[in-house]
């Protein structure tokens, strides 16, 4: 199976909708909102997303930021999301995103990346432990009225 990876271009917005709600079951996503947040991130420069495609259709998608720490000069990279098509998982799509992530971090210079990812998901986290990820930390949200 020959999977390539590249750049999310706009056909792309689509399929990657599906992916984060049908994957990740963050139902909040629509074609329009994620349109104009990925506008915004192109526009940073610091955000960069990256497809999986098997014969030229989208089958997985990585989403990372470049971020500043203090105490590091560069920073790291986070990796803010990860899916891959449920009928495509199992079959390496993921962990070809994953090394890709890891080249293009090199290629920019950065030795680290973190990621979060939720506490139910215990496949998730055993394929980011086979793939080198060490689980060192907790990660805490909290949501802000803003009214």
């Amino acid at each position: 199976m020959e999977i390539k990876i590249r750049e999310i271009v706009a056909n792309d917005y689509t399929d990657v909708v599906f992916l984060w709600n049908d994957v990740l079951e963050i139902r909040n996503l629509n074609d329009e909102n994620f349109r104009v947040t990925t506008e915004k991130m192109n526009e940073d420069g610091n955000y960069k997303t990256f497809v999986a495609l098997f014969e030229n259709d989208v089958v997985g998608f990585v989403t990372v930021v470049q971020a500043l720490s203090v105490g590091g000069s560069i920073g790291y990279l986070h990796i803010q999301a990860l899916a891959v098509k449920k009928e495509f998982q199992h079959r390496g799509v993921g962990t070809k995103l994953l090394r890709h992530t890891e080249n293009y971090a090199k290629e920019i210079g950065i030795s680290s990346i973190i990621l979060c990812s939720g506490f139910k998901r215990t496949d998730a986290h055993a394929f980011y432990e086979h793939n080198g990820y060490d689980k060192d930390s907790y990660c805490f949200d909290k949501s802000i009225s803003l009214d």
